[in-house]
């Protein structure tokens, strides 16, 4: 059998909102062996989070927690109680990495910090991604990827100019401080191949979502611009929008940028006698009448089915793209069945679901998706077959309960 990517790799996993468990899936998904530590004691985190199957709250059957928490192994421990954490600290000693997207310092203040952590397992590898980093005046600050969307200035130019800002749907920054901690946890292991040394990671979500507005900081910096809301207009764009197509809310975004895609475009939609109008001739004229232009290209959109307005425009070299619903997504988009994204999976509570895998592929080693564990599934597995304890000292901290 083909050696997955991350095999050998052993994780502590303590993360629990959606930038801890997004990050960690990809290790386990490529062959990482990774140990959930959670509990009914603490915050359940995505475990939460709906849907829920037959719209009934169960810790087990969370449709965020099983998509995002796949391949991994759970124990429930209670970490208020000191044989808790001896236990997790066992785990510790185990690992390669210990991951946690708690608030900033929490992990000291439970004693699961970075020094203390390098006590039991000198080289162990500690990423912990928060809202704000561990350091500054705002490093304890509580919150979710919607203040952090919010902070980090997506919020402010999402939506229309004469409308409040909308912002994007859902936490955005949830989305893009895995890709920065994944990376990181895979240098700071290359590191450690090579020198023997482990390292503590200290990621700021709020940072890595800054990285994102990068052209319009420039923009404030070069030119004193201060980036606002534009709806789904483009300064250098025309037709640029999303346009109402055939059926029940179907929609279609265009994209025109030059005069030979105009051209294009035109063709496509027949060249009625409007493209031949100055109004519309160049650039800077569509854009001085883009209110008129994109009542126009509707006319011509609402008489055709997204995906056939789609295809038309992409085949004559302009850009277009259904919007897909959720239903499109998962049964009908045919890249996304082509590249196998979503993994039909078994739930012994929910039955069968579908769970994305991550975002790449590696062409030398596969990637397996499997189910999400139950709360507590692997607690005899992980101190029995991972941590060497007898049924004795299972069974004793199964009557104090130190396991949930």
């Amino acid at each position: 059998m083909q050696r997955k990517l991350l095999e050998g790799i052993k994780v502590a996993d303590f993360t629990w909102a959606a930038v801890g468990p997004l990050t960690i899936k990809t290790l386990a998904d490529y062959g990482a062996e990774v140990i959930q530590i959670e509990g009914r004691s603490r915050n359940p985190g995505m475990r939460v989070i709906g849907p829920f199957k037959d719209n009934t709250p169960d810790l087990d059957t969370s449709g965020g927690f099983n998509q995002w928490a796949t391949s991994k192994l759970s124990v429930a421990i209670d970490l208020t109680k000191p044989k808790g954490m001896d236990l997790a600290k066992k785990i510790v000693a185990w690992a390669d990495v210990v991951a946690d997207n708690m608030r900033g310092q929490a992990m000291q203040r439970m004693g699961l910090g970075y020094e203390e952590l390098k006590k039991v397992k000198p080289d162990i590898i500690v990423l912990s991604s928060c809202m704000m980093g561990q350091t500054g005046p705002y490093a304890r600050s509580v919150g979710y990827g919607g203040p952090l969307t919010a902070l980090s200035g997506f919020r402010h130019i999402t939506g229309w100019p004469d409308r409040e800002p909308t912002g994007p749907a859902g936490a955005y920054t949830d989305f893009i401080a895995p890709r920065f901690n994944t990376l990181a946890i895979l240098a700071a292991l290359e590191y450690r191949r090579r020198t023997g040394k482990g390292q503590y990671l200290d990621l700021s979500q709020y940072e890595n979502g800054t990285h994102f507005m990068a052209p319009l900081i420039l923009d404030y910096v070069a030119n004193g611009r201060i980036a606002n809301r534009m709806g789904n207009k483009l300064s250098y764009a025309a037709p640029h929008n999303a346009y109402h197509c055939q059926g029940d809310d179907r929609w279609c975004a265009i994209a025109v940028f030059t005069d030979e895609e105009w051209e294009s475009f035109c063709k496509v939609i027949g060249n009625p006698a409007w493209t031949k109008d100055a109004r519309f001739s160049t650039l800077p004229a569509r854009k001085k009448n883009e209110e008129e232009l994109d009542r126009l290209v509707e006319e011509w959109t609402i008489n055709h089915s997204a995906e056939e307005v789609m295809t038309t425009m992409q085949e004559a070299g302009v850009a277009a793209g259904l919007l897909e619903n959720a239903e499109d997504l998962q049964e009908h988009d045919p890249q996304l069945k082509h590249r196998h994204l979503y993994w039909k999976l078994e739930h012994p509570k929910q039955g069968e679901y579908t769970a994305p895998r991550p975002v790449f592929t590696v062409s030398k080693t596969p990637c397996e998706v499997r189910r999400a564990p139950l709360l507590g599934e692997h607690n005899e597995y992980v101190l029995k077959e991972i941590l060497g304890m007898s049924d004795e000292e299972i069974a004793e901290l199964i009557v104090e309960e130190v396991l949930e």
